[in-house]
């Protein structure tokens, strides 16, 4: 495994995020989606995470990890205390490079339009509830 990926795969304890990324070197780049595991364990950070801009809904995912536009990628998320894990298919629409300043670098991701996409739109938006609507500022805009 590459510096990077293990950089990426270490255990956040302390950051609200955790991120872990499950992309194989040896696999060619078009084989499959790349996978990441995304566990947000406060509502703050959902709220900056959550991109309710995008058609269908989407998540910011800081990462390193190189992406193009319109590549497809695969994330299981946990959503705070609830043990359910939510596997969602999406697309990068969104990409914050390296040192873009007051922004972290990483990639936005649109879910599709199935029912699991459906369902993560719903289970976050419930989750965050009035905070679709604040000023807050986000990973995005």
């Amino acid at each position: 495994m590459s510096e990077q990926a293990s950089e990426i795969s270490r255990p956040l304890d302390s950051s609200p995020l955790e991120i872990r990324d499950d992309v194989r070197e040896a696999e060619p780049a078009t084989s499959r989606p790349g996978v990441i595991q995304l566990a947000i364990k406060e509502k703050t950070a959902l709220s900056a995470a959550y991109m309710p801009f995008v058609a269908g809904g989407g998540l910011f995912i800081p990462t390193t990890r190189p992406g193009r536009l319109g590549d497809e990628i695969y994330i299981i998320l946990s959503l705070m205390d609830d043990p359910a894990k939510i596997p969602i298919t999406g697309k990068i629409v969104w990409i914050t490079p390296a040192g873009t300043p007051g922004r972290q670098q990483g990639i936005g991701v649109q879910f599709s339009a199935d029912d699991a996409g459906s369902q993560a739109r719903a289970k976050i938006e419930n989750q965050i509830g009035g905070s679709l609507k604040s000023v807050r500022q986000t990973h995005t805009i």
